[in-house]
């Protein structure tokens, strides 16, 4: 006869529920790609911006979608020109920054590292710093917010967001951002990013901010290797000393496969693994921009069997229509993971974070390996 104790510590099965009710960690999202439809519909009504495609929010989220399944780039990109387009004010940066800290709070997010690029935000005369105050207002109203929610729902947690600023790579203000990046880095901001069309726009021509991060000893990512190959990748890394890459699933241009299932690693490829560079991969945008054919064909499945330290991310929820817990179910179904390999891929996400070594400790020794741990029984 089984006690009833043991049935609740026997292997909780995989389902959507379930992987929303673990902890998860997120290290590539843009607050622009994951406003709701609905908070866009009404910006819009209330700031005159007459562009969108459609007023009605279930019409434009279904727009979003279809928008950014064009398998470019460039196409994706831009669908970000309604969502900025009704982010121009204090009010509506720190709505749209208090709902993403609710939303990912709800998914079951524990830390997050949330990007956005102030530049794109200074329309209607923010200056930056009007403009980074205002999100960071909105994170702490948020995550206070999500925090009273926690003694009401045993099932939610504490969420910590950090904030990344984001550099335009085809705009001349990286150096400008960077700076802002190091000068609130003790107000929330936790590093910096270049995003943007990779073709055409190399991460060298950025330089001097990655120079200016690394003599202040602050941390920085980079978006490569999505639309561009190897060369994107490696400048990111050896010129430029990225502490992550930003998607990176073109890496898996420098590996070959034998018939057989045998893997070759050329010197690039196994670099970053050697080195341990966490990939922030985004399984269901890398389809949508053309990176990966599908999910069962994203390198995501090469480079976990590999042992390259993957994390698994959301990119923009709005355009893709999706959560961290979709995210996790896709891989479950395509390639089979189990309860260890979500584990992996939130503790290899907890240990690239770019906040102190004891704080990422904590997190994964009292809040993750428990939840985790009780899952698999």
């Amino acid at each position: 006869m089984i006690s009833s104790d043991s049935v609740t510590r026997m292997y909780t099965p995989l389902d959507e529920e379930s992987i929303r009710r673990v902890p998860k960690v997120l290290l590539h999202d843009h607050l622009d790609g994951g406003v709701r439809p609905e908070t866009v519909a009404e910006l819009a009504a209330e700031g005159g911006y007459a562009d969108l495609p459609a007023a009605d929010p279930g019409e434009l989220a279904a727009w979003f979608r279809t928008a950014a399944d064009s398998g470019s780039l460039e196409r994706y990109l831009e669908t970000f020109a309604h969502t900025v387009g009704v982010m121009q004010t204090r009010s509506s940066l720190a709505r749209v920054a208090a709902e993403c800290a609710l939303d990912l709070a709800g998914d079951g997010v524990v830390y997050a590292e949330v990007r956005f690029a102030p530049e794109l935000h200074v329309e209607q005369g923010l200056e930056l710093t009007e403009v980074i105050d205002a999100v960071l207002a909105g994170f702490a109203d948020g995550t206070a917010q999500a925090a009273a929610l926690v003694s009401a729902e045993n099932a939610r947690r504490p969420i910590r967001i950090g904030v990344l600023l984001t550099a335009m790579r085809h705009a001349a203000r990286s150096r400008e951002i960077a700076e802002l990046a190091i000068a609130y880095r003790d107000r929330g901001v936790v590093g910096f990013d270049i995003a943007g069309a990779e073709a055409g726009f190399p991460p060298t021509r950025h330089l001097d901010a990655f120079e200016y991060m690394r003599r202040d000893n602050g941390h920085f990512t980079i978006h490569a290797g999505e639309a561009f190959g190897l060369p994107s990748i490696w400048e990111a890394l050896q010129w430029c000393g990225a502490d992550r890459l930003g998607h990176g699933v073109r890496i898996v241009d420098d590996i070959t496969v034998d018939d057989s299932g045998t893997a070759t690693l050329g010197r690039l490829a196994a670099y970053v693994r050697d080195v341990r560079v966490p990939l922030e991969m985004c399984p269901s945008s890398n389809v949508q921009t053309g990176a990966a054919a599908s999910i069962a064909e994203h390198p995501i499945g090469l480079l976990r069997r590999l042992g390259f330290r993957v994390t698994v991310n959301t990119d923009n929820r709005l355009m893709s229509d999706c959560s961290m817990t979709s995210e996790m179910l896709s891989l479950v179904e395509a390639f089979g993971y189990g309860w260890a390999d979500l584990r992996w891929l939130t503790i290899n996400a907890m240990k690239s974070a770019f906040i102190p070594f004891d704080e990422r400790l904590a997190l994964i020794n009292d809040v993750i390996k428990p939840a985790y741990a009780d899952m698999l029984g």
